[in-house]
């Protein structure tokens, strides 16, 4: 009696069942790398409506972030900075510059510069910078060398597992308050030992469960 189907059809089930298999393994590993924060987020670099160089100011000149985001250490949110504070500067310093031409029609009209955020966490999740600051977590933490950036990118992931390693353990990402701007400070070039700071009157203890951050 003649065969219907060849016989190497015998060997489909097999083949099936080893893609499944490795479908199993392969699917899941795919989603949890390339759909995480530490793919889809970091190194997002966009483009702002105005070259403006966290290098030179930030490095360079040493402007403190402060400076131009003053509500980081009062506030839960870091302000972006309004005209005005870019033209106590320029309307001495490259007060002509075509670069800056959309900072002079933003001070002329009193519209709003269209800057993009480059950092940004979910709603549901609530982050304090006052908080984080107070404790001694320096900008550089959370943000990277800004100092050194032309244009500023996200460095790290921001996602939650992210932040739980720190609030598991916040002794490494600590560093005296004076310093929290200071982008090239390191505590290990310092010898700084938060648990043993005299100007700290308790260590914090960052919460690390649910309510904490989802209010």
């Amino acid at each position: 009696m003649a065969l219907i189907f060849p016989r190497w059809t015998n060997w489909i089930p097999l083949l099936l069942a080893a893609a499944g298999a490795a479908g199993a393994i392969v699917v899941p590993t795919a989603v949890w790398y390339y759909f995480s924060p530490e793919y889809t987020d970091v190194g997002y670099t966009p483009v702002q409506p105005i070259a403006y160089s966290h290098r030179l100011h930030a490095g360079e000149l040493g402007i403190d972030c402060r400076y131009c985001h003053d509500t980081a250490d009062r506030a839960a949110k870091a302000s972006i900075p309004p005209t005005d504070t870019c033209m106590n500067c320029h309307r001495t310093i490259q007060s002509k510059s075509e670069k800056l031409a959309l900072v002079r029609e933003s001070d002329a009209t009193g519209k709003a510069i269209p800057w993009v955020r480059v950092h940004m966490l979910p709603d549901y999740a609530y982050f304090d910078h006052s908080a984080h600051l107070a404790a001694g977590v320096g900008c550089v933490t959370c943000h990277g060398r800004i100092d050194e950036m032309e244009v500023v990118r996200q460095e790290k992931p921001l996602s939650m597992s992210w932040c739980l390693d720190c609030h598991r353990n916040p002794a490494p990402n600590l560093r005296p308050p004076p310093m929290v701007t200071a982008m090239a400070w390191n505590a290990m070039d310092a010898g700084y030992d938060p648990h043993k700071d005299p100007a700290r009157r308790r260590f914090p203890t960052p919460p690390t469960y649910c309510s904490g951050c989802h209010r």
